[in-house]
């Protein structure tokens, strides 16, 4: 299975919706690759921003899978990758 980037995103805003009991539709998400840096998410909420790591992205995509498709994943299953745009291989282990 590969989740888009535009369902990585959705996991990312309703991750911290949940954590700032917010609507996801009031979150905003810029995906980043930098090759010394990795992956990483700057999410807005309420004109306030913050850096998401690579780690926080992939638990807010754990719980996204779980949520929507009813699959349990752990993090060793999850790979980001980025070509034209970022994805996620989601494994089978």
């Amino acid at each position: 299975m590969t989740l888009d980037q535009e369902g990585i995103i959705n996991a990312i805003c309703e991750h911290m919706a949940e954590r700032k009991q917010l609507d996801p539709s009031k979150i905003e998400v810029d995906l980043q690759w930098e090759e010394h840096l990795g992956f990483s998410a700057e999410v807005a909420v309420d004109g306030r921003t913050q850096i998401l790591v690579e780690a926080n992205m992939l638990e807010a995509i754990e719980r996204y899978l779980f949520k929507h498709f009813d699959r349990r994943v752990f993090r060793s299953q999850l790979e980001l990758d980025v070509e034209d745009e970022m994805f996620c291989i989601v494994k089978d282990e």
